[in-house]
């Protein structure tokens, strides 16, 4: 298993940090909190090209 770091922003604190992914999971979506502020982030990840995830992080509550 390798994970791949993707580069995602909190919409809580505007900070940017790496979320790991694993492409051997296939389309994920899973609540992990910000490495930052320690907000609940639910986050997307869609594999159209497994050596690029996509990643899109947003507030769990929306």
């Amino acid at each position: 298993m390798e994970l791949i770091p993707v580069p995602v922003q909190c919409p809580h604190c505007w900070e940017w940090f790496d979320a790991l992914v694993d492409p051997s999971q296939g389309d994920q979506e899973y609540v992990e909190d910000c490495h930052v502020c320690c907000r609940p982030l639910v986050f997307t990840v869609a594999l159209t090209d497994p050596d690029a995830p996509e990643v899109t992080a947003r507030p769990e509550n929306d």
